[in-house]
């Protein structure tokens, strides 16, 4: 799957422009996440929080099993999508928080395994689908 590099880097504060395309981008990857996870339609809501001029605000896929959120939350550290747990979709503050590059956004099957190694979630398809194609 060949996806075009994005900068998620450059920060979106005051910058109207970066911060339509940082959230457009994410929910974009954030959907080929759900397809790669094989998440059934109805199984996820897909949310975003433009928040204020001074940050990014947030890209969030809540399946009924995992939350996971993209942000320039951890800029300085590299890290800004959080993974983490939950019992439902009216769960939001669910398991131990995990934290991955943003780059990994441009990685989706990378992301993927990530998504499925802290909270299963779609284990039993990928394992499935790997026994179809064997």
């Amino acid at each position: 799957m060949e996806i075009d590099m994005f900068d998620w880097k450059r920060s979106c504060s005051y910058d109207e422009q970066q911060k339509r395309r940082f959230h457009t981008t994410a929910r974009s990857r954030l959907k080929k996440l759900a397809a790669e996870l094989a998440l059934p339609q109805g199984s996820f809501d897909l949310r975003s929080n433009r928040a204020g001029i001074a940050v990014c605000g947030e890209i969030t896929l809540h399946h009924d099993r995992a939350y996971i959120q993209v942000g320039q939350f951890g800029l300085s550290s590299g890290h800004g999508i959080l993974i983490r747990t939950c019992k439902g979709r009216k769960d939001y503050t669910g398991g131990v928080n995990h934290f991955v590059a943003l780059g990994m956004l441009d990685d989706i099957p990378a992301l993927a395994a990530a998504v499925r190694a802290i909270t299963g979630v779609a284990r039993d398809a990928s394992c499935s689908s790997e026994r179809r194609a064997a």
